[in-house]
């Protein structure tokens, strides 16, 4: 079930929200946790007992991973860390790259004359985000920083919250454990500041992104040998404004779904096409994603503690797994190797640090976002023949202006949302828009939450009573 969806919108939100709201408090995180698991199950069906699973055994690890005040169970404790993190990890594994994996093992039999079985698994929805939250949990109890929960409820509503539990944000355990006791009181203020949020999000991603997808589909869909210089800027301009309004959309709605509910969860999007070098993207773009994997996997491989050459290679190891993480193909893990390459290149030569003349931020802005252009080819395109050839005919100008299809897609309504959305990268680092306009109570932010609920939410909604809504495109990951 999608956020954009009538079925969500107009029946399964109001009915979890009406409940929240007139229920007494203590019966919060109970509507939370059977809501979470009718909306996962009826978008993933019969995973939902995959799902379960993973919650029971997580669960009941959890209070045996807890340090006593002298630690003498330590390497008990540390066997079943291990154990339990292996299993998560395996789930993924085996449902998200067994296909991939296969796919390459039975590519080296052919060459050999032979032939290997490849696996063809339905990778469930969610299960790249819920892997990490469980072992958020376990890794944050064993370090201490958290108490295990003794209350299944609460357990499930934390990992099984609908809002971030398809695409996130990535609530760590330490994030929300202070949450989950049910306290709350303000509940009527909580609802007045999340709706907007929502609906920021909402807007974003039936008025933007969604209208720019055709648009983007048309221009990658050209074959290699047809495509041109035109097409493959249009492409990728067109994808990197699509990806970042439909996913930090999503991220929006998730964010003000959750204060609805009770809970803030963490921010995932800071303006991250105004950074201006790579290194303050990644501290702008999916920031849920790299803190999981700074706190998790690059401090405890040593972080930046011990020289040059272990920091490049931490950062390496980490954006490999990110790369990765996104899917099981080569684009992918290109991808995740290009910015950590430009990572490990900016500290190399200091350039990771913020000029201070403004000609020159204004230059270094233009570069990064011009990288960034260039990596999201590799994220969208389908293969990475396709991915070469479209950077090629980036770097190479010529006058064959736009194919049939493309030129048919480029309708004059799209045209106008694409130079609309290109402020986004004209637009100052600060202030971020949507934790704005669901705290502040200045002037602007007061006239952006009219417009958005008045004008921007009749819109989409429009737009989503005659289907033209499509998924989000972080969904698949």
């Amino acid at each position: 079930m999608s956020f954009v969806s009538p079925l969500f919108l107009w029946y399964f939100m109001p009915a979890v929200l009406i409940a929240v709201l007139v229920c007494p408090r203590t019966w919060r995180n109970g509507i939370i946790a059977v809501g979470s698991l009718l909306f996962y199950t009826i978008g993933a069906g019969a995973f939902v007992f995959l799902l379960l699973g993973c919650m029971v055994v997580n669960f009941l690890a959890g209070p045996l991973l807890a340090p006593d005040p002298f630690d003498i169970n330590g390497a008990r404790r540390r066997k079943i860390l291990i154990a339990v993190v292996s299993l998560d990890v395996t789930v993924l594994l085996i449902w998200k790259y067994a296909g991939f994996a296969t796919q390459q093992i039975a590519a080296v039999a052919h060459w050999f004359g032979g032939s290997v079985p490849v696996a063809s698994l339905v990778v469930p929805i969610g299960i790249s985000f819920y892997t990490f939250h469980h072992i958020s949990y376990v890794v944050d109890i064993y370090r201490g920083e958290r108490q295990a929960l003794r209350n299944p409820v609460s357990f499930a509503a934390y990992i099984a919250m609908f809002p971030q539990l398809v695409a996130g944000p990535i609530v760590r355990y330490r994030e929300i454990a202070d949450q989950l006791p049910q306290l709350r009181s303000h509940r009527l203020d909580d609802l007045a500041a999340g709706f907007p949020r929502f609906a920021l999000g909402l807007c974003k991603k039936t008025i933007i992104a969604d209208s720019l997808s055709p648009l983007v589909e048309a221009c990658f869909k050209v074959p290699p040998d047809q495509m041109t210089f035109a097409t493959a800027w249009l492409g990728a301009i067109g994808y990197t404004l699509q990806l970042f309004f439909d996913f930090s959309g999503y991220s929006d709605m998730a964010i003000g779904l959750g204060r609805m509910l009770g809970f803030r969860l963490p921010e995932n999007f800071a303006r991250p096409y105004s950074s201006v070098t790579i290194t303050e993207f990644w501290r702008r773009w999916h920031m849920s994603l790299s803190r999981w994997f700074r706190d998790y996997v690059y401090i405890p491989l040593g972080g930046n503690r011990n020289g040059a050459a272990h920091t490049y290679r931490n950062l390496c190891i980490v954006f490999v797994l990110t790369g990765f993480w996104h899917g099981a193909q080569w684009t992918f893990l290109v991808w995740g190797c290009y910015h950590g390459a430009l990572l490990v290149i900016e500290r190399r030569f200091g350039l990771d640090l913020d000029p201070a003349v403004r000609w020159k931020r204004y230059l270094r802005r233009a570069l990064t976002m011009l990288l960034v252009v260039f990596g999201w080819v590799f994220f969208r395109s389908p293969d990475l023949g396709h991915a070469l050839s479209m950077i090629g005919h980036m770097l190479i100008p010529d006058f064959d202006g736009l194919g049939a299809g493309v030129e048919e897609a480029f309708t004059n309504q799209r045209l106008v949302l694409l130079l609309a959305a290109l402020a986004v990268f004209l637009l100052p680092a600060h202030p971020v828009t949507g934790p704005l306009l669901e705290s502040s109570r200045s002037k602007p932010a007061t006239a952006l939450r009219i417009g958005v609920m008045t004008v921007g939410l009749l819109y989409a909604a429009i737009l989503i009573a005659t289907g033209t809504f499509s998924p989000f495109l972080y969904y698949q990951f």
